[in-house]
């Protein structure tokens, strides 16, 4: 079984307050690396293409 790639994330996240929930801390953590994961991927497309131009 792979290491949890959020896991650390996650723990950091739930050490902030009692009141998080674990599956809500894992959700948000999940979510924010996709978003940060797509405009990554998006702003590497813009410099291919300017390279190309």
């Amino acid at each position: 079984m792979p290491e949890d790639p959020h896991g650390e994330w996650t723990s950091r996240l739930l050490s902030l307050g009692p009141g998080i929930p674990p599956a809500a801390a894992r959700e948000f953590v999940h979510d924010l690396y996709v978003h940060a994961q797509s405009d990554l991927d998006e702003e590497r497309a813009e410099a291919d293409f300017e390279r190309e131009e």
